[in-house]
């Protein structure tokens, strides 16, 4: 008996790894070779093409295709219908299979619904992408971005919070957020500070 659940109607086809306590739901598509770790949720309709890496306990809500050359760390997050894309200049007529870029997407990052990522680029670890933005450049670590194309309009917590700081690349601050964590903004860059819940620093792979 396996330690994962894949729905019936669900495709598995080539070798594929999946992690225990994930769970695989309605009509999803995933092709060989391709790793998905512990703990995730594949919401229906959700597909995955050859050579993804997708971490553990990510969560991936409905209608969302991971295509080649997408890496998703742990514990990311990714929104109903939102899109990757692995090439940037597609022509049905000049096929560039074998030519993809990577994305990658870090530790505990969350892209919103309906939001598009184009391929190349790096969503730094704990960033949030607000629903129905467009990325067209790398984002920050526990950078907030929304619009179209998106920019950054501030920085969110480890829990998903929006904190209070602001985005001048000539200034430093501090702020903390109602679950306890304490940040210092220097420029662009943030950095945790004790976590007063803990007594410990939260660390993130970028």
């Amino acid at each position: 008996m396996s330690d994962f659940w894949i729905h019936p109607t669900a495709v598995i086809e080539g070798d594929v790894q999946i992690g225990a306590d994930s769970k695989i739901w309605h009509f999803c598509k995933i092709l060989g070779p391709a790793t998905i770790g512990e703990r995730c949720n594949l919401g229906q309709n959700v597909v995955v093409e050859r050579g993804v890496q997708i971490g553990n306990n990510v969560k991936i809500q409905n209608n969302v295709s991971i295509y080649s050359g997408v890496i998703l760390e742990d514990d990311v997050f990714c929104g109903p219908s939102m899109v990757f894309t692995n090439i940037l200049t597609p022509r049905s007529h000049f096929p560039r299979r074998g030519q993809y870029l990577e994305t990658r997407v870090c530790r505990g990052a969350s892209i919103g619904a309906n939001a598009t990522i184009l391929c190349g680029h790096q969503i730094g670890a704990y960033a949030m992408i607000g629903a129905g933005s467009v990325m067209t450049h790398d984002a920050i670590p526990y950078g907030l971005y929304y619009g179209n194309p998106a920019r950054l309009h501030g920085f969110c917590c480890y829990c998903g919070e929006v904190l209070k700081l602001g985005i001048d690349p000539q200034t430093e601050e501090t702020a903390q957020c109602i679950c306890g964590r304490r940040y210092q903004r220097s420029g662009l860059q943030l950095k945790e500070i004790t976590n007063e819940m803990d007594g410990t620093h939260q660390s993130c792979r970028q």
